[in-house]
Parts: structure tokens; C-alpha cells; sequence
């Protein structure tokens, strides 16, 4: 299976990023919140969920304030959320805060699973996902 871009995983979901060099979610039409979130912050939840965790905290810049906006907005209004997982073998980089736009990576959108903003303190996140229905 050939690797896709973060665009093409986005539009996977239907939806199209503000700006692809900075941006790490957007909304699909549906009205599912669609985020990209590191390989690396993964941790077995319950109940054979999957969940994502970290801070916004890490880097800076209009993505960031992006990706706190929506992630504000679909804890507030319990919106769907959908995955695309990014995968790098310089996670080092990426945790140190470094632009992750010059870290090579790849994407991935997980169409099997569904989730949600599980807690959002403003920095903190965790997102949980199940499989799909």
C-alpha cells in the first residue's frame, strides 16, 4: 500500500486542512473532528481501546493554536473523532519540540476506529478509540 501525505489521510475523512504545512486537524463534513496524533503517545486503554496522550504544551505556532481550538471545541460538544497516526523513527525530535515539519514521518488513517476527546485541561489531552461499529 503506497504511503500517504497528511492531506490524503485527511481527505480520507473528507476533510481538507487549513494549511498543510502547519495544520494537525480539521473537520470533516460529518462533523467528526479529525486528528493526527503521534504513533509514539499511544497506550493500551480499556477495554481494547486505544488511546493517545500529551500536551500541547510540546510546540507552538498556528497548528498548535488550531489543534487547541478543535480539540476544545469537540471536548465541549462531545463531537466523534477520527484518527490519522503519525509515525516517525525520530520521536526523540519530535518530544524535544523540534518543527516536526522537517521530521520525516508517515501517515495513517485509522478508518476502523472512532473516538472521542476523553479529557482536555487547555494542554493535557487524552482521546480514546474503538473500533468502529
Amino acid at each position: 500500500m503506497p504511503k500517504l501525505g497528511i492531506s490524503a489521510a485527511f481527505a480520507r475523512y473528507g476533510a481538507t486542512l487549513k494549511n498543510p504545512q502547519w495544520s494537525v486537524s480539521a473537520w470533516a463534513p460529518n462533523g467528526n473532528l479529525v486528528v493526527s496524533l503521534w504513533n509514539h503517545h499511544y497506550r493500551k486503554g480499556p477495554s481494547n481501546t486505544m488511546e493517545f496522550s500529551d500536551s500541547v504544551e510540546r510546540w507552538s505556532g498556528p497548528g498548535n493554536n488550531e489543534f487547541r481550538r478543535n480539540v476544545d471545541d469537540a471536548f465541549k460538544n462531545e463531537k466523534p473523532v477520527n484518527l490519522v497516526v503519525v509515525s516517525t523513527v525520530e520521536a526523540q525530535r519530535v518530544q524535544a519540540g523540534e518543527d516536526a515539519s522537517y521530521i520525516p514521518k508517515d501517515f495513517d488513517a485509522r478508518e476502523d476506529l472512532i473516538g472521542e476527546v476523553l479529557s482536555f485541561n487547555g494542554s493535557d489531552y487524552v482521546f480514546q478509540f474503538r473500533k468502529s461499529p
